[in-house]
């Protein structure tokens, strides 16, 4: 907001407006902030479903051919269970004539059921080795899994290399998944096995180095004796048969419960359990095979859900499991929470997208065939409103603290070649505006006074002392060309034609900010105005350059300060009056853009939350008759859909994009965006056809589209929250600079 300086010694006492922007600025702060976290949260979501999918980068690499020089021979060579008693390596052999069925990667909502399944059919455990991640999306199968009398190991929290990993990145995996375990079924597990181990003779030096890490953790690593290689499908028989150890001898075997089709395992592990049960083995976990292995021969070793576990363990809680409790019993509840919100976001905001897509590419395309027709029908030789019009024209300029601008506004109207009276109704400016209107002695300019009351109140105002039946209303810090009246007014010929919407254009382009408005103003209202006005729906006739018939604005009740967005609400109540309004697009403004972001996103707020306000304010239009139905059912939902509901979700676009850019595939979102990059492009080369503009301007689009229309996003977002909230805003002003004067040229 401008003023004069304040006299010397004297501070000026602030107006009404000031008063109220003060007030709307501090209580629209927690909405910003409201705004900002809802952004935040979505983007978080999003975040933790990638992650959770690990898929990030190339964290899925394998070492091979590493030199095992620092791993000792008995380690080697040794059993498949790892532990670091006392600080000191050991391997632990599975007791002759025992079986321990080890399943990885799950768990797995289609597999890791019926895998139990057929373990409780059979009455034998597993040890189930699960990846943190898929624990935090199907809580209830660990915890089904636990009740059931099984064994869970980690497994990693992503499923990565843990040999190229740093110590740090070990351990945050380790913790992740154990904060998973203790989520979804309260408990940790002193388990470890490594993605893409196999045998310990397969330890290499870098790997080494990990174990020696997780040992000093109190980690038991767990490794194979047999594979089932049922990850390569290679057939039931295969299966069984790679499962199935020497003679005599007991095994750590591998099968799968994730991680691919798990049919041929489910067929396969049956008839394993069978055939190995017939050789008068027995089935255990890890930590029944250790037990095993410290008692006296003669031992239990019998079978069943909890065979070899040590006594006291109770409710099939194996000696591995630990009760979870404190912090890490609440954080990993809250990993779980946050997690199933991000199961439940992600899906959610990907059908979003889907419909934002359509919604976009649909306006894209509409917008492209009717601006086309709508052309094509205006530059028509034949066609033509009716007899011309030449009688007189009031043109009405609100002013609050204009000075910068009113000079060159009413020296442009001046200059006018229809025959106009200038109406500056003053709106209880503090820096002279009224007084320099007066002092530039231009003919037919009349100033009239009223105290600071808002812009509404400053047009209905100027429409009560003009002279004629046909209004022009214009800002004050917009400029005519010579024959934009003229133009403006010639579909008045027509009677039906209640009101005309110029064509506003950026006059201060010179600027970043200025040009990215330029190609908005060009693409999104001029293009949009033609689709409109072919389907007599126009929402909004702008305020920088709009005619009307005086009659039409009586009858509708005048300019209300129900909304912020005056021009829409009374061009939606001429609509349900039964007027026609129409776009005239060889009637050109040259109007001064906000030039900082922070002025232009006080105007697109206003402007944003006034369209929401004029919108519900007349939705009974939705189920009128007549001219008013005829809006209600085919403009607003066109307005909503393309001005509220894509704006307000297009921002997933951009979002899926750097999610499948950081999580899927950086080369084909990249290739994506720039598909619809392309195709904005063309609308918007055939938008700067159509208004003759310079192509040079262009150029600024790819950047206008990765920082000018994030700002659009948010301010929309902003303005949903403060409607949904029920705050109200009051007119504000935009500092201006009197930089737009009379153009030069016709465009560019």
């Amino acid at each position: 907001m401008t003023g004069t300086s304040p006299a010397r010694g004297r501070r000026r006492a602030p107006t009404r407006m000031e008063r109220a922007a003060g007030r709307a600025a501090v209580l629209h702060r927690p909405r910003v902030l409201l705004a900002l976290l809802l952004l935040l949260a979505l983007t978080c979501a999003m975040l933790l479903d990638g992650y959770l999918r690990a898929e990030v980068g190339d964290d899925q690499r394998v070492r091979s051919g590493a030199s095992s020089s620092e791993v000792p021979d008995d380690i080697l060579d040794g059993g498949p269970i790892l532990t670091f008693p006392g600080g000191q390596a050991e391997t632990v052999s599975v007791p002759d004539r025992t079986i321990v069925l080890t399943f990885d990667d799950g768990p797995d909502p289609t597999w890791t059921p019926k895998v139990m399944e057929v373990l409780e059919e059979y009455d034998v455990p597993g040890t189930f080795f699960v990846v943190g991640s898929m624990v935090s999306r199907h809580p209830d199968i660990v915890k089904d899994l636990i009740e059931q009398g099984n064994e869970v190991g980690v497994h990693t929290f992503t499923h990565v290399d843990l040999s190229y990993q740093s110590a740090a990145r070990v351990t945050r995996e380790m913790e992740q998944t154990q904060l998973a375990l203790a989520g979804a079924a309260g408990i940790t597990s002193t388990l470890f096995r490594a993605p893409y181990s196999s045998r310990t003779d397969a330890i290499d030096n870098y790997s080494w180095q990990v174990y020696q890490q997780l040992g000093e953790d109190g980690y038991t690593s767990v490794f194979i004796d047999t594979d089932s290689e049922d990850w390569k499908e290679p057939g039931v028989a295969k299966i069984v048969e790679g499962a199935t150890p020497e003679d005599g001898e007991g095994t750590s075997v591998l099968f799968h419960d994730s991680g691919g089709d798990r049919t041929q395992t489910l067929r396969a592990l049956p008839k394993y359990i069978e055939k190995m049960q017939a050789k008068g083995y027995t089935f255990t976990t890890v930590s029944g095979a250790m037990a095993e292995q410290q008692q006296p021969a003669g031992g239990s070793g019998t079978g069943g859900p909890a065979a070899g576990a040590p006594s006291g363990t109770g409710n099939g809680l194996q000696a591995s499991h630990h009760p979870a409790t404190g912090t890490v019993l609440y954080e990993g509840k809250a990993l779980v929470a946050a997690v199933t919100v991000a199961e439940w976001t992600v899906p959610a905001l990907s059908a979003g997208l889907v419909v934002v897509g359509v919604a976009v590419m649909g306006r894209f395309g509409l917008m492209l065939v009717l601006a086309r027709r709508h052309h094509r029908q205006r530059n028509r030789r034949r066609f033509s409103w009716g007899p011309p019009v030449t009688r007189p024209v009031s043109v009405i300029v609100p002013a609050y603290n204009e000075k910068e601008c009113i000079g060159n506004t009413l020296r442009s109207l001046a200059g006018s070649t229809h025959p106009i009276e200038i109406v500056v109704v003053d709106d209880g400016s503090t820096d002279g505006t009224a007084e320099l209107a007066e002092a530039l002695g231009l003919p037919g300019v009349r100033v009239v006074r009223q105290e600071n009351a808002g812009k509404p109140a400053a047009l209905n105002n100027g429409i009560r002392s003009a002279r004629h039946d046909i209004v022009v209303m214009m800002d004050g810090d917009t400029v005519f060309e010579p024959d934009t009246v003229g133009r403006l007014v010639q579909p008045f010929a027509d009677p039906s034609v209640g009101a005309v919407a110029g064509n506003a254009k950026v006059g201060n382009r010179s600027t970043l900010i200025g040009a990215w408005q330029h190609i908005e103003y060009v693409m999104g209202f001029n293009l949009d105005r033609r689709m409109y006005d072919l389907l007599r729906c126009m929402p909004t006739i702008p305020g920088a350059i709009g005619a009307f018939r005086r009659e039409a604005v009586l009858q509708a009740g005048g300019m209300s300060e129900d909304t912020l967005a005056e021009d829409t609400d009374i061009t939606i109540a001429l609509h349900r009056a039964g007027w026609r309004v129409v776009y005239e697009e060889h009637a050109r403004a040259w109007t001064e853009a906000p030039r900082s972001l922070r002025q232009l996103w006080s105007q697109r707020y206003r402007w944003s939350y006034g369209t929401m306000q004029a919108l519900w304010k007349h939705r009974k239009s939705l189920t009128d008759r007549g001219p008013s139905g005829r809006f209600g059912r085919v403009g607003m939902p066109l307005v909503v859909l393309f001005q509220v509901v894509t704006p307000v979700f297009a921002p997933l676009i951009d979002v899926f994009t750097v999610y499948s850019m950081l999580f899927v595939d950086f080369r084909a979102a990249l290739l994506a965006w720039f598909a619809v990059l392309g195709v904005q492009l063309v609308c918007a080369a055939y938008a700067f056809r159509l208004d003759r503009e310079k192509y040079r301007y262009l150029l600024m689009m790819p950047l206008q589209q990765l920082a000018y229309r994030q700002m659009m996003y948010l301010v929309l977002i902003h303005s949903c929250v403060t409607a949904l909230t029920g705050g109200r805003l009051r007119w504000q002003k935009l500092k201006r600079t009197g930089e737009v004067g009379m153009p030069s040229g016709t465009g560019g």
